[in-house]
């Protein structure tokens, strides 16, 4: 794995544009690739799964390009959204390039903004990348999902009581609520007793989820003021897509799969066994190696260029983008991983 190989990402918003640029049906270009090509690609190159050495780590551990890769996704998904709106609002656009461009605006938001998103807000020890992930989960009104994720699902995966874990028989469109209403709830309760121990109210501007929630607010109103109505359904529906395909991720790479309760409401300590694994090449160089997930969740402190592949964890079937697709359909879902949830639950 190199510098070069996770620079991949920033091919999806240039799909985005060039399906504008032709126009018509190929407004679809960027979900066609992702969940069409890519699926199939990931299959023809297979994955990769060597760890690097000692020496290797500390090279890639001080290689800032790798962190740079992450930060640059912020102006350029800030370009692409913004154009987005722009074009949806006052383009001269059919009804049938409108979703298209929608759709690839919501696929590129997933892929490129959230991944990074996700990066950024594991750097707990510094304020900037935090800072800058709060932006890119922004422009998918989801502002919470960085917080519950570091403090509240890491803490609790693999778990009943994490939102973000689907139990096992699950389908992906019962998940899909459960885990929005449940995480938002999480970090609103997290929050709001963070701040009685200051003997501090709930709805304070101090309260991370109030600010949040008021500057999304402020910037809704502030995007209907400049693109319309048009530009607040494009806001709405890319941000749909984006969170659906996030949380689509999360069911699949920890669906079934539980830690075991040594006391009432205590769990033995997070394994890579808790959470599914795929080493797929393509995908995760798209992806900034969050498919590594066993390692993420063991080591979460670990940037992407760090990941390690285990052989002995749970191993997905094949990438994520033919797995999310693979969650869209419950009874094929289910006829596929349901085994091998069992299958490793008996070991």
């Amino acid at each position: 794995m190199n510098v070069l190989s996770f620079s991949m990402v920033y091919l999806v918003p240039i799909t985005v544009y060039l399906g504008y640029w032709l126009g018509g049906i190929y407004t679809f270009t960027t979900p066609f690739l992702v969940f069409g090509i890519g699926p199939v690609l990931d299959f023809i190159i297979g994955r990769y799964t060597r760890n690097p050495s000692e020496e290797e780590e500390k090279k890639l551990e001080s290689d800032n390009r790798y962190k740079m890769l992450t930060i640059f996704c912020v102006p350029v998904q800030l370009a692409v959204f913004f154009w987005g709106a722009y074009v949806v609002s006052y383009g001269d656009l059919s009804p049938l390039e409108i979703i298209g461009l929608i759709l690839s605006v919501g696929v590129s938001s997933d892929v490129l903004g959230l991944s990074a998103a996700h990066e950024l807000a594991h750097r707990i020890n510094v304020k900037f990348e935090p800072m800058l992930s709060k932006i890119l989960y922004g422009t998918a009104l989801y502002i919470h999902f960085g917080l519950e994720h570091v403090v509240g699902h890491h803490n609790r995966v693999a778990t009943p009581e994490d939102p973000a874990t689907a139990r096992l028989g699950e389908s992906f469109y019962a998940f899909l609520p459960r885990t929005v209403f449940g995480g938002f709830n999480s970090a609103w309760e997290f929050e709001a007793g963070r701040m009685k121990k200051q003997n501090q109210p709930a709805w304070n501007m101090r309260n991370p989820m109030v600010a949040g929630l008021l500057a999304q607010a402020a910037a809704t109103v502030l995007f209907a003021a400049v693109f319309g109505g048009m530009g607040i359904f494009y806001l709405l529906a890319q941000s749909f897509i984006a969170i659906s395909l996030v949380e689509n991720a999360n069911y699949v790479v920890h669906y079934g799969l539980l830690r075991k309760e040594i006391a009432p409401g205590k769990y033995e300590p997070v394994q890579p066994w808790h959470s599914w694994n795929s080493s797929n090449w393509l995908s995760n160089h798209f992806l900034f190696n969050i498919q590594r997930h066993s390692d993420h969740h063991y080591n979460a402190g670990r940037r992407y260029q760090l990941l390690r592949h285990y052989d002995e964890v749970p191993q997905l079937p094949t990438g994520y983008a033919g797995m999310i697709v693979l969650a869209l359909i419950p009874p094929l879902w289910r006829k596929i991983m349901d085994p091998r949830v069992l299958k490793f639950r008996q070991r």
